[in-house]
């Protein structure tokens, strides 16, 4: 059996999707209730009190664990307890390219290399699914705003990242490896914003914001420092945060899919 925790989350409702596919026996952990596929079981817990995941990883072989809650050592505890034997861990590209702010996912990072089970690491860039911030203007205004207009990074696919990481699961010869997983490609968000348009069949309106708005925006969801850290991804990436990385075609036999890709299948959000 394989745990999978954020469930409901843009990776780990597709990652369930594909294992269930695949014919795995999948538990399901996320925080709220939640709707599964037929045959896969269901367990609400928060990542934040390791004791409450108890009952989920009993009878599992691997667990899908994702950054959350501050005491990684704990869930690492309970899931060796309980038999598990491979665990795979989706981070952030940031934890290679700029540690001094991305020091929270490092921490697991380190927990898990320490943990004595079979390891993976998931390096992900920014995800193709951030663009669901537009979804309300774009919905309402034909509008999308986002700072830094015409500087580009290779953000993934979020259906790229299950993909791999259901292979990496499921799959020998990955233990010990960490993997940094992008898109094909170079989007700027003024690009994104007019592929968002193409998939809508009507124009989207870009704005670019100053920095400043930018930072007041992100400021009410995000810690200071990871706030100053992202807009220095956005908006003066370092050439590792620009290049897209081979790992998903590595892993999958094919390229990883482009943004038009996402916006195609996730229109129906913003209409």
């Amino acid at each position: 059996m394989i745990v999978v925790t954020g469930a409901t989350g843009n990776v780990g409702r597709e990652l369930v999707r594909i294992l269930v596919a695949a014919g795995e026996q999948v538990t399901a952990v996320s925080r709220g209730p939640a709707e599964v596929p037929d045959g896969v079981r269901h367990h609400q817990a928060d990542l934040g009190v390791p004791e409450g995941l108890r009952p989920a990883l009993e009878g599992a072989d691997a667990l899908f664990l994702l950054v959350a809650g501050d005491d990684p050592q704990g869930i690492l505890d309970r899931a060796r307890a309980a038999g598990v034997g491979r665990v795979v861990l989706l981070s952030s590209q940031g934890v290679g390219t700029r540690p001094e702010v991305y020091r929270h996912p490092a921490g697991f990072e380190a927990a898990v290399r320490r943990s004595g089970l079979d390891w993976t690491v998931l390096r992900s860039g920014g995800l193709n699914s951030n663009a669901f911030a537009w979804a309300e203007t774009i919905r309402t205004r034909r509008t999308a705003t986002a700072p830094f207009a015409d500087i580009g990074l290779p953000t993934v696919d979020p259906a790229d990242v299950a993909e791999v990481a259901a292979a990496v699961l499921r799959e020998p010869g990955h233990t010990g490896r960490t993997y940094e997983l992008t898109g094909p490609a170079l989007t700027t968000p003024r690009e994104r914003a007019a592929a968002m348009g193409a998939a809508l069949g009507e124009p989207v309106r870009f704005v670019e914001q100053t920095r400043e708005e930018a930072r007041a925006q992100m400021s009410a969801f995000m810690p200071e420092p990871v706030v100053e850290g992202t807009l220095a991804i956005l908006g003066a990436p370092l050439p590792a945060e620009r290049a897209p990385s081979p790992a998903v075609e590595r892993i999958l036999g094919r390229p990883p899919r482009p943004f038009a890709d996402w916006a195609a299948r996730s229109a129906p959000a913003f209409r």
